[in-house]
């Protein structure tokens, strides 16, 4: 009997067309793997009943000759995503259970393309973090195994304290582990700073953030509104594609949605990629950066190149400042939207003595330690004598940053290739309890993409000495995710797949 958790979305379409399976079949499957991948710590909240339900109906529709682009398509959703009668936290003890009368657009559109929802998926506290685990619910883990360590050895760590194993990246690490390790056919993501892409780096996964706008952030709880972008996380580059196409589109009721056509990206794979143009920047190339990444990087060039594409060197050379503009911009964004969050309207509440201790207590109580950090220096740079000094520089260095890009794709250029993260996925607790500064270093390649509003697309290249998965990121034009996605697709054709091993059951 196939293992129908280890199909990718496409083959999964193409099952459930034939009849192989029925798509409640195909949920089961994915419900039971679920159920023995647990301790992975993917899922917050498992939604069986309603993926059931879903399935049921799915199949009914796929008789009467009503499918949809997704019909039958087991999906994780990110605990960012409003669902409607479904608890959503943003992984926050503020929120407590917090049960939304409204559907966030991008799982709407889902649900109407015929896909099924499995459950909820774990993710850093509000989305800030790149390891997830500052999650209220505990740490996720990636389903790739530390450098020479075996099954059994993971297992014990796992049944422990989980210290060793692997993060799956950030903030979307949840979503990224659960496709990884087979737990569905893909999930929604959010991606603030590189929170789709670096997690896809980690575990093997395909991820892209699409140009600010395409996908509608109505129902996303908020980050930074200038920032945050919705997308998807899956197994490979046309999964990808297909869960985009049915994501995007313009909603009236998100003021930054743009309304422009949604174009079918799956139709883009395939398509010749001789005579693009691919920059190289030469400001990504940091210091300390080790040899594999290096590697890597003229690795994904020369397979480009061999498809036709031609390879030139470019500037960003506001890149350097991208980093602590992007950690001024985005934690003063952070300071206001989480104001909302004041134990009156929804959510914990700890009673005080009068209205202002009851505020005190229950952002103390409710917020984790690395959202009060980013509240603090929000609030500090927001403040009267400083928001000159630090925020109006840093909005300042953001137009730079996306000036540079203009220039370069003014000079022809149809895409830029970077590493998706400086590193293989690190061991949990490893940099989450050393300098704070240390894990934010960890979005150096992917911030600027957000800063200039940019689609960035993240996707395995090969894997570094020990076997552990090292990603490439493509970054495009505004609205161009075409040309990402056909020239992902002749990497992932040249470089293939990266697979985790079953160990954890």
């Amino acid at each position: 009997m196939t293992d129908l958790t280890a199909l990718t979305l496409d083959e999964a379409r193409q099952g459930l067309a034939k009849g192989d399976f029925t798509a409640l079949e195909l949920t089961e499957a994915h419900l039971a793997a679920m159920e023995a991948a647990a301790a992975l710590n993917a899922y917050v909240l498992d939604t069986p009943d309603r993926a059931r339900a879903m399935a049921r109906e799915s199949d009914a529709r796929r008789k009467r000759g009503e499918a949809g682009r997704l019909e039958g398509i087991p999906l994780g959703v990110k605990d960012l995503f409003a669902t409607e009668g479904t608890r959503t936290t943003a992984c926050s003890r503020i929120l407590g259970d917090f049960v939304p009368p409204y559907e966030s657009t991008v799982t709407r559109q889902l649900w109407q393309q015929g896909a099924v929802m499995l459950g909820k998926l774990n993710n850093d506290e509000f989305a800030m973090g790149s390891s997830n685990e500052t999650s209220a619910f505990g740490p996720v883990v990636n389903p790739f195994l530390p450098p020479n360590w075996d099954a059994a050895k993971a297992r014990a760590a796992l049944a422990a304290d989980r210290k060793g194993l692997l993060v799956p990246g950030g903030s979307s690490g949840g979503s990224a582990a659960a496709v990884a390790a087979n737990l569905c056919l893909g999930a929604t993501a959010t991606d603030t700073g590189g929170s789709i892409r670096q997690p896809a780096a980690f575990t093997g996964t395909v991820g892209i953030k699409p140009t600010y706008g395409r996908c509608s952030r109505w129902g996303i709880v908020a980050f930074a509104s200038s920032l945050d972008q919705a997308g998807p996380i899956a197994k490979t580059v046309r999964d990808a594609a297909a869960l985009l196409t049915a994501m995007a589109g313009h909603d009236p009721k998100d003021s930054t949605s743009v309304d422009l056509p949604v174009p079918d990206f799956e139709a883009a794979l395939g398509r010749s990629v001789a005579g693009k143009v691919i920059g190289i920047p030469r400001e990504y190339r940091v210091e300390g950066m080790p040899a594999e990444i290096e590697a890597l990087w003229r690795k994904g060039a020369e397979m480009l190149k061999a498809a036709g594409a031609r390879i030139v060197d470019v500037s960003l050379p506001h890149t350097k400042y991208a980093l602590p503009a992007y950690y001024i911009v985005a934690p003063a964004e952070a300071s206001s939207n989480l104001a909302r969050y004041d134990g009156v309207r929804y959510g914990l509440r700890v009673k005080g003595r009068d209205i202002v201790e009851m505020y005190e207590k229950t952002r103390a109580a409710g917020f984790g330690r690395e959202v009060k950090r980013r509240i603090l220096i929000g609030t500090y740079v927001l403040s009267a004598g400083y928001y000159d000094a630090y925020y109006l520089r840093a909005q300042k260095i953001r137009t730079l940053i996306k000036r540079d890009f203009e220039t370069v794709y003014a000079e022809g250029v149809d895409a830029i290739l970077t590493p998706a993260t400086p590193s293989a996925a690190f061991g949990i607790a490893e940099k989450a309890e050393a300098d704070p500064v240390e894990m934010y270093l960890n979005d150096i390649f992917t911030v600027t993409v957000n800063m200039a509003g940019l689609p960035g697309l993240a996707l395995p290249g090969g894997t570094d000495p020990s076997g552990l998965p090292l990603g490439l990121q493509l970054i495009g034009r505004p609205f161009d995710e075409e040309t990402l996605f056909s020239l992902a697709g002749v990497i992932e054709d040249q470089a293939g797949r990266v697979r985790a091993p079953r160990w954890w059951a």
